[in-house]
């Protein structure tokens, strides 16, 4: 990574250190995807990423849903059962998370299409999942 991008991977940062405080209070100290609790959580912004950083597009997560994300293809599929919760989370960035996590795992795995199916999307969210494929 050359300088000019570490740096400005690190401003990016900063800018999201800003809503910390705001995002642990709204997640109660747990991961916004899985629920896990008393783990470290970090921010993680979802797709489409804004050129300036808005909170409605950011997310408090696990490090164990964060590898996952981070590596679809070697991600760990059990763990995503959680997500028949998540896609009634209030939190739109966590809904549609969801719902792409489980648009992605649908071609393989019978019970993530179930989950689909019991989902309901608002038109702008249905929009921001046409945005996003994992």
């Amino acid at each position: 990574m050359s300088k000019k991008s570490q740096s400005l991977k690190q401003e990016r940062q900063q800018q999201l250190s800003y809503f910390g405080k705001t995002l642990v209070r709204r997640c109660a100290a747990h991961c916004e995807l899985c629920a896990a609790g008393s783990v470290s959580l970090k921010i993680y912004e979802i797709e489409p990423v804004p050129k300036e950083p808005k909170i409605e597009h950011c997310l408090m997560i696990c490090q164990q849903c964060e590898q996952n994300l981070a590596s679809p293809k070697h991600m760990q599929v059990d763990h995503w059962r959680c997500l028949i919760t998540t896609i009634w989370s209030e939190v739109s960035a966590a809904k549609i998370t969801a719902i792409v996590l489980l648009n992605y795992l649908a071609a393989k795995h019978a019970w993530a299409q179930e989950y689909l199916e019991q989902a309901y999307l608002e038109d702008e969210e249905q929009a921001w999942v046409d945005e996003w494929r994992l």
